[in-house]
């Protein structure tokens, strides 16, 4: 009886330790848009970048891929999610706090797929005391924000652009 309350008690401090799964967290702008519409699709240039985006991340383990509920994100997303087999999860734009505590806890590495007022921000959440990143121009597209974290919590942010790959 004395070791199963041992291992109860040890199994619960275990459960609520600070300790988290490393992993990778790759924070992307949707690619290039068409110009019309209030939800456009990509343009040619942008469909090519999300099918670069997902030669990039194919050997990175990808688990989880994140996109708000616009069809400029969700194109972005698609190739990675076939590459690697699995579902767009979507995210609030406007709810960074929820995002960023789902990310945290995940096991395993993920996409997220943002928009130029929204990437930055998400980046910021990692970044501690460091320079925080501003909202992107509208014509930036080439940005690939890469979050890590370490088992402790602690993080830290990179940027790099689909050219560096």
């Amino acid at each position: 009886m004395k070791y199963i309350l041992l291992f109860l008690i040890v199994s619960l401090f275990a459960a609520c330790s600070s300790e988290q799964s490393p992993k990778t967290i790759y924070i992307v702008r949707h690619a290039e848009k068409q110009l019309t519409g209030n939800d456009p699709e990509l343009s040619v240039a942008g469909n090519a970048r999300a099918v670069k985006l997902s030669q990039i991340l194919a050997d990175k383990e990808i688990k989880h891929i994140y996109s708000t509920n616009y069809k400029r994100t969700r194109l972005t997303a698609t190739p990675t999610s076939s590459e690697a087999g699995i579902e767009i999860e979507t995210y609030e734009q406007k709810n960074h706090d929820t995002l960023v505590d789902q990310l945290r806890k995940l096991e395993g590495n993920a996409l997220v797929v943002g928009h130029s007022n929204t990437v930055g921000q998400i980046a910021n959440y990692f970044v501690g005391d460091g320079d925080k990143y501003q909202d992107l121009e509208d014509s930036e597209y080439n940005f690939i924000y890469v979050v890590t974290l370490d088992k402790e919590g602690n993080s830290s942010v990179v940027t790099k652009t689909y050219k560096d790959y």
